[in-house]
């Protein structure tokens, strides 16, 4: 039988809504033990962090043999744009090779794990099914499974995890920016979808019977908390207001339309040279993290969102009222939707949908049934209260 272990203290449950939010990493007491001795790999990027330094560093410093890293999309210090190609390399601050789990190379294989005893995964999610770091940390539970090493998974708040909402995803149109049968916005932090892709078989755990997870959760953390991220999780969510808007206008990177990738502020806004000038433009430039953006150097009219008051402003759900606007006013419907919209939608339906002028309730009340279910398996695994 797989052994899943999470170390839980008496005042979660009760813990409220305003207490102070601690994450996984810096409950070091708690797992440091399990690292004495032995060989470490560790999946982290830049929000991999024990209060100001960087969990290897602080891991280093505590005398534990790190001998390997792995990263995810946006590498290692998370300055890579989207989708762009990240090879491995070494740490200039440590020496350490990295090795980047991103591209054609998703999973550590046995030759990378030869020589590691326990593998440590410590990143910050935003709790978006496309946000490409739960798709990382399946194959990496994977990996670990089929190559007999257990994981500690330390556990960080999901900023985006007071909600469920979205179209789940079809099974048939699974991809690296959606794996599972799950909602746009799915509510979980990646410790308890750690236990939920175990627990309902969607990976293949029999050839792993005595595997090994330990989950260090956060304290203070509810599904009812706001937590403010401390370090920005990927070059275009610069600050709360994208990491709010970003399940909403994501969207958009399968039409036509700019969601600001290239300016200093990123999915803060939307817009198209084409769209209605309503007082409100950008022009996306060539930036770190944005080399090549979208409608580069041309000008766009659009929504401004900067200046939302959020989270409050969504009403805890995830939000159509741009997609339809846009699309209203978008004279080429023709060329509106590009082939990366099914993707990230989940299916066809939500193209079909807009174009056949349904009306957002109409589009809500087609997600009910996949989000009620959604939400019966959900609570099977959740580790902090609601």
């Amino acid at each position: 039988m797989i052994k899943i272990w999470w170390l839980l203290w008496i005042s979660l449950a009760a813990a409220p809504c305003a207490a102070q939010i601690v994450p996984g990493a810096e409950h070091m007491a708690q797992y440091l033990k399990l690292l004495e001795g032995k060989r470490v790999a560790v999946f982290a990027n830049q929000t991999s962090r024990v209060g100001p330094t960087h969990l290897v560093d602080t891991l280093l410093a505590r005398g534990i043999r790190v001998v390997r890293i792995f990263s995810p999309e946006h590498g290692f210090r998370g300055n890579a744009d989207a989708g762009e190609a990240v090879g491995g390399g070494r740490d200039s601050a440590t020496g350490l090779d990295i090795v980047s789990l991103y591209g054609k190379h998703l999973a550590p294989n046995p030759a990378e794990l030869q020589d590691v005893d326990v593998l440590v995964f410590d990143i910050q999610d935003v709790g978006v099914r496309w946000y490409t770091y739960i798709s990382s940390l399946q194959y990496f539970l994977e990996a670990a499974m089929t190559n007999g090493k257990p994981l500690i998974l330390l556990d960080r708040p999901n900023p985006n995890g007071f909600y469920v909402d979205g179209p789940v995803l079809d099974p048939r149109f699974k991809s690296f920016v959606g794996m599972q049968p799950i909602p746009v916005v799915y509510g979980m932090t990646l410790g308890e979808y750690a236990h939920l892709l175990i627990g309902q078989h969607w990976i293949d755990a029999s050839a792993a019977p005595g595997f090994r997870l330990t989950v260090i959760p956060c304290t203070g953390y509810t599904h009812h908390s706001h937590y403010r991220l401390p370090v920005k999780p990927s070059p275009n969510l610069p600050n709360m207001q994208s990491v709010y808007l970003y399940p909403d206008l994501c969207l958009f990177e399968g039409t036509a339309v700019s969601v600001g990738r290239g300016t200093d502020f990123p999915f803060q806004c939307f817009g198209h040279p084409s769209l209605p000038d309503r007082g409100f433009s950008f022009t996306p430039r060539s930036v770190p993290g944005a080399k090549n953006p979208p409608l580069k150097d041309k000008t766009c009219y659009g929504t401004d969102l900067s200046g939302l008051s959020l989270p409050g402003a969504l009403e805890g759900r995830f939000q159509l009222r741009w997609l339809l606007e846009a699309y209203r006013d978008f004279p080429a419907k023709d060329s509106f939707f590009n082939a990366f919209f099914t993707r990230l939608a989940g299916s066809g339906q939500l193209e079909a949908q807009l174009k056949a002028g349904l009306s957002e309730a109409a589009i809500r009340a087609s997600w009910a049934p996949g989000i009620a279910a959604f939400k019966a398996i959900r609570t099977k695994y959740l580790i902090y209260p609601e």
